[in-house]
C-alpha cells in the first residue's frame, strides 16, 4: 500500500476528494458551528470549532503513522466544500482497510455524492492499493447509515454488542458490513456505477 504514502487525489464529474490537512479547519468549520445533528452518531464528535480542529488534527496525526488516510470532500455539482471521510485500520499484512468517518453537510446528503465518494474509495481500495476486503461499522441504530451501506453492495456481517463506548459515556453497538475484492468485481462495482449515471 506504497500509494498512500504520496498524496491521493480521486475525481469524476461529481467529486473531489483530496488529502484532508490541518488548513482545511475553515472550511469544514461552518458544519462544526451550524449542523449539531451531524455528530449525533459520531464517535469523535466535531461540534465547535474546539472539536473540528482536534477532529482534523487526529486525522492527519494518524495519517502520519500510517493508520488512515482522510480525505476533504468537495462537491463538483454545488461547487462546495461538503464533509470528509476516510481510510482507517489500514492493514498492509492483512490487505484489509475500513472505509468510515464519512459525514456530509445536509444540503450534500441524499444528492448521490455519497455513492460517487464510495465508488471511487472502493475503486481505488481494490483497484490500485490491492486491498481484499474493504469493511464498514456504522451504530446499529443509525439506519440511514446503513440504509446508504447497503445500496453500495455491502454484505451484513453481524453486530458487536456493546463494544464501543460513545462520548457520552454510553455504551454502542457496532454493526460490521463487508465488501470482499472478488463481490467488487464479479458485480458490485457494476452495480454501483450503474447508479452513478
Amino acid at each position: 500500500m506504497q500509494q498512500l504514502l504520496t498524496d491521493v487525489v480521486l475525481e469524476d464529474e461529481a467529486a473531489l476528494l483530496r488529502p484532508l490537512t490541518t488548513e482545511d479547519l475553515p472550511l469544514l468549520l461552518p458544519f462544526a458551528l451550524r449542523e449539531p445533528a451531524l455528530w449525533q452518531y459520531s464517535m469523535s464528535p466535531a461540534a465547535g470549532e474546539e472539536n473540528m480542529a482536534a477532529y482534523i488534527q487526529q486525522a492527519v496525526d494518524a495519517r502520519r503513522a500510517g493508520k488512515e488516510y482522510p480525505f476533504i470532500v468537495f462537491d463538483k455539482k454545488q461547487q462546495a466544500w461538503a464533509g470528509s471521510t476516510r481510510y482507517y485500520d489500514i492493514q498492509p499484512a492483512h490487505a484489509t482497510l475500513q472505509l468510515g468517518y464519512t459525514w456530509y453537510g445536509k444540503n450534500f446528503q441524499g444528492t448521490g455524492l455519497n455513492k460517487h465518494c464510495k465508488f471511487l474509495l472502493l475503486q481505488y481500495a481494490f483497484e490500485t492499493l490491492g486491498v481484499e476486503r474493504v469493511e464498514f461499522r456504522a451504530d446499529h441504530t443509525n439506519q440511514k447509515s446503513i440504509a446508504a451501506m447497503k445500496s453500495i453492495g455491502c454484505t451484513v456481517e453481524g453486530v458487536l454488542r456493546s463494544n464501543l463506548v460513545k462520548h457520552d459515556g454510553k455504551r454502542r453497538s457496532s454493526i460490521v458490513l463487508s465488501i470482499l475484492k472478488e463481490e467488487w468485481l464479479g458485480g458490485v462495482k457494476e452495480r454501483l456505477q450503474a447508479k452513478l449515471r
